[in-house]
C-alpha cells in the first residue's frame, strides 16, 4: 500500500493533483484547502489507496490526524471515499469531531450525497469512537458558527466563508476571526 508521498506538483485542477515522485506522477485526490494551502511545489501527502473493481485511487492529506478521520468515516457503511473526503472539505477537524460527539448533523447534510439519514448513521457509529473529546470545543465551534453566519449577513457565500474560517480556525475571538476572514476574503 502507498501510505505517504513527497514530490513536486506538476499539475493541479479542482479536485485533484498530479504529483511527481521520483519520475512517477501519482494523481491524488485531495480536499480544496489543500490546493488552495500549497503555494510550494514540494509537497507532502499522507495517503489513502481506495481499490475498486475498476481503479486504484489516491486520496491525500496534510496530516495523518486528517487521515485518520478519513479512515473513520469511510468504516460507516455507506460512505465512501469522495463522501468522506467532502465531509473533511467542509469543516475543521475539531470541528466536525464536535459535530458528532454532540450529535449535529447540520455539517454532514450539506455534503453532496449525504443526506439525513446517512448524517445520522454517521453520528451514530462515531460517536463512541470520537467519545473522549473535551467539552471546551463547544466555545469554539458556536464561535465558528457566528462568525459564518456574520460572514453570511455580508454577502459571502457559505462555501466560501467557511474555506476562510478554516484558514483563521486558531483565532479565538469571533470579532478578530471576522476581521482577518473578511481580509483574506477581499
Amino acid at each position: 500500500m502507498i501510505g505517504y508521498l513527497k514530490g513536486t506538483i506538476m499539475h493541479q485542477d479542482l479536485k485533484s493533483v498530479i504529483l511527481d515522485v521520483s519520475g512517477v506522477g501519482y494523481k491524488i485526490y485531495t480536499n480544496t484547502t489543500i490546493l488552495e494551502n500549497t503555494k510550494q511545489k514540494e509537497v507532502e501527502f499522507w495517503t489513502y489507496l481506495a481499490v475498486r473493481e475498476n481503479a486504484l485511487d489516491l486520496y491525500g492529506f496534510k496530516t495523518k490526524e486528517e487521515l485518520e478521520f478519513f479512515e473513520l468515516l469511510i468504516s460507516v457503511s455507506g460512505i465512501g471515499p469522495k463522501s468522506a473526503l467532502g465531509i473533511l472539505t467542509i469543516a475543521t477537524l475539531k470541528n466536525l469531531r464536535h459535530a458528532i460527539s454532540t450529535g449535529d448533523i447540520s455539517h454532514l447534510i450539506k455534503v453532496s450525497g449525504i443526506g439525513k439519514k446517512n448524517a445520522e448513521k454517521i453520528v451514530i457509529e462515531l460517536k463512541d469512537k470520537l467519545q473522549g473529546l473535551s467539552t471546551d470545543l463547544s466555545h469554539s465551534m458556536s464561535g465558528d458558527l457566528d462568525a459564518l453566519e456574520a460572514l453570511k449577513a455580508l454577502g459571502f457565500g457559505e462555501r466560501e466563508v467557511r474555506e476562510t474560517l478554516k484558514k483563521v480556525a486558531d483565532i479565538e475571538d469571533v470579532s478578530e476571526k471576522v476581521k482577518k476572514a473578511l481580509k483574506i476574503l477581499s
